[in-house]
């Protein structure tokens, strides 16, 4: 299977962010990226946006369901929202969209900063296999994959997908 480029994907979702987000916003939005794909997606849309608020990094590992199964991370990083968050709208990055449990973690963490007025969720990849009923409002690609099969987005320079096969 051939992965797409990302740089047509990010093109592709900043116009869709402009045209089907940014009228449903009376204030200029806020963007928060979930490390560390959703980071390196979000510093690229908001340069693209030429959004006004500061960038917002959040990593969720302290708020996912699976983490006493996992345990830490090895690499966390501190969330960073330079903004308030009560009562803005906020445009949650993530590069690939599958359980929905990320998005899951992340809203839950950003509702401990504040009640934003709105927040609109983007992928670059929709893995259709929704364990919680979370849908993105704009996504760069959907793929349709096998079970074992999974998708990693790596950069941050340049941002390649590669699918990742089990082994053998």
């Amino acid at each position: 299977m051939t992965m797409p480029d990302v740089a047509p994907l990010l093109d592709s979702m900043a116009r869709a962010i402009e045209s089907r987000l940014a009228p449903r916003f009376p204030q200029a939005p806020a963007m928060v990226g979930i490390h560390t794909g959703g980071a390196w997606l979000a510093r690229q849309l908001h340069r693209q946006l030429g959004l006004q608020q500061p960038l917002g990094l959040m990593d969720i590992s302290f708020y996912r369901d699976d983490f006493q199964g996992k345990g830490l991370h090895p690499q966390v990083k501190p969330s960073n929202l330079p903004f308030n968050v009560e009562g803005q709208h906020i445009i949650l990055v993530d590069d690939v969209i599958m359980s929905g449990r990320t998005v899951r973690a992340a809203l839950n963490e950003l509702f401990d900063y504040g009640r934003p007025d709105m927040v609109s969720l983007v992928a670059l990849v929709d893995l259709p296999r929704r364990e919680l009923p979370i849908q993105p409002d704009v996504i760069g690609i959907t793929m349709d994959l096998q079970p074992q099969q999974r998708i990693k987005l790596t950069g941050p320079d340049p941002l390649t997908l590669t699918l990742i096969e089990p082994s053998p």
